[in-house]
């Protein structure tokens, strides 16, 4: 993923109610639990865990037990300390006192309360890209170092994978509905990672990459979802019963959940969003746009999919009067440059979600050669009286604008094509007239229509529209 092009955009929910998912996570509740417990007489080894003796009782605040208990309350104790809800008083001593950060979960602001769980959350990542302590123990030599090349495990590019896995599930969440609500199947996500991208069939060996990765990310998902990162089905035991066996292909669509299903809670779109900014990517999130001017929204929504451009838009028009908001979109939308189509378009949409107390705006630029044609459009569509008539000129400008506006949205797309194909079908002199039409992109539409109309004449109709439209431009 490169972070010179911005992401889709998220929508996120509220802080105080991520703030409230934070501090009902098992993760964070358990840190804190265990940072309330510290006293005088808790003690710490050198590395600031708690001592084999003392986790018993650990377990026992957390009301945990059983064979992982102690792992349970090993970890959240981990997490107190890193984040600062326990501190280390005397590391010679082994004693801690409470943190300064603990107060931050009762008293603190949500973006307080989301600081401190980020906090959590890094631990947590790290915890997640570790072999199991089996293998730890079994590839540790004599002196009390670990053998990497027994493990088979590099630590640094284990955690590349986790986070290019997690940047996956991001971007496929983001070019969705943009809210997790889509739960992907592990198998998908694991080829994301493995499968080259111009690989047509993949082969047994890239397969079994796959199995083995969604072994690998199975556990790590099953880590991850106490911290409130992400929702997961894991994967089903029955499958990994016979380990001597081929793993199964995950093919039968009706049966890929038993593959395992994993999807971004809110909390979750929240955390991995804060990580892509702080690691340099353009990450927008819906609203973000909410407080610029109507300049800032067109240009930044000429990128969104459609359901959260409509969304960033609603939520820009709600902080204005109908009147000033129309008259402010339409200025921005003006130009000649090569963004002006779709700035134009956008305006057109955005327009659609206000009532006819802007329609003073509107008619206020109906002799304009630019607005003029979408204005009509505009007071028509609401019944609105005394609307003049465009001009054939005006028409075929707006046309053309219209066409490259869908062009730089969505390029060559089929309702691009079934416009190209009704334009012609509609008006039998079309490329004879659109070729005079006075528009930057007259020549580009032209070019395009010509690629895309199905009928080879028509098309070579307008191709050589397009050639005279650029010798009149001098191109």
């Amino acid at each position: 993923m490169s972070d010179s092009s911005p992401l889709p955009p998220v929508r996120l929910h509220p802080e105080a109610e991520l703030a409230r998912d934070a501090l009902s996570t098992p993760l964070l509740s358990r840190a804190a639990r265990l940072a309330r417990w510290a006293g005088p007489d808790t003690r710490v080894d050198a590395g600031g865990g708690l001592v084999d003796e003392q986790l018993p009782a650990a377990a026992e605040v957390l009301g945990l037990s059983g064979d992982e208990a102690a792992g349970y309350a090993s970890e959240a104790w981990r997490v107190a300390v890193d984040t600062g809800l326990v501190g280390v008083v005397d590391e010679e001593a082994g004693t801690v006192a409470t943190g300064e950060d603990l107060t931050l979960l009762t008293e603190g602001s949500p973006h307080d309360v989301l600081s401190v769980w980020l906090g959590a959350l890094e631990t947590v990542l790290a915890d997640a890209s570790v072999p199991d302590l089996d293998d730890l123990v079994d590839a540790m030599d004599s002196g009390g170092e670990v053998d990497f090349s027994a493990l088979d495990w590099d630590p640094e590019a284990e955690a590349e994978f986790l986070e290019g896995v997690l940047a996956n599930l991001y971007l496929l969440t983001a070019s969705g509905d943009g809210t997790g609500d889509s739960p992907v199947p592990l198998p998908a996500l694991a080829a994301s990672m493995i499968v080259p991208s111009d690989m047509g069939e993949p082969t047994n060996d890239v397969l079994e990459q796959v199995s083995d990765a969604m072994m690998r990310l199975d556990d790590q998902f099953r880590l991850l979802e106490p911290a409130g990162l992400v929702a997961y089905q894991p994967v089903d035991e029955a499958l990994m019963a016979d380990t001597e066996a081929e793993p199964p292909a995950p093919l039968d669509e009706t049966d890929v959940a038993r593959y395992g299903m994993v999807s971004l809670t809110p909390l979750g779109l929240y955390g991995l969003r804060a990580r892509l900014l702080e690691a340099g990517f353009e990450a927008p999130a819906v609203g973000d746009l909410a407080d610029k001017g109507a300049d800032a929204l067109l240009d930044g929504t000429a990128t969104f999919p459609p359901t959260a451009a409509q969304a960033e838009t609603e939520q820009w028009l709600a902080r204005r009067e109908p009147l000033a908001a129309a008259r402010e979109l339409l200025a921005a939308a003006r130009g000649l440059d090569a963004g002006g189509p779709l700035r134009r378009l956008l305006c057109q949409q955005a327009l659609s979600l206000v009532g006819t107390e802007a329609e003073p705006a509107l008619r206020e630029v109906l002799d304009d050669p630019e607005l003029g044609g979408l204005a009509r459009v505009w007071l028509t569509e609401r019944g609105a009286p005394d609307v003049p008539a465009p001009s054939e000129d005006l028409v075929f400008w707006l046309t053309v604008d219209t066409v490259a506006a869908q062009l730089a949205a969505e390029g060559n797309s089929d309702e691009l094509r079934d416009l190209v194909a009704g334009l012609a079908q509609q008006h039998g002199g079309f490329f004879a007239a659109a070729w005079r039409v006075d528009h930057p992109a007259t020549a580009d539409v032209l070019e395009a229509m010509g690629r895309l109309h199905p009928d080879k004449r028509i098309a070579k109709e307008a191709r050589k529209a397009a050639f005279k439209a650029r010798s009149q431009q001098g191109g």
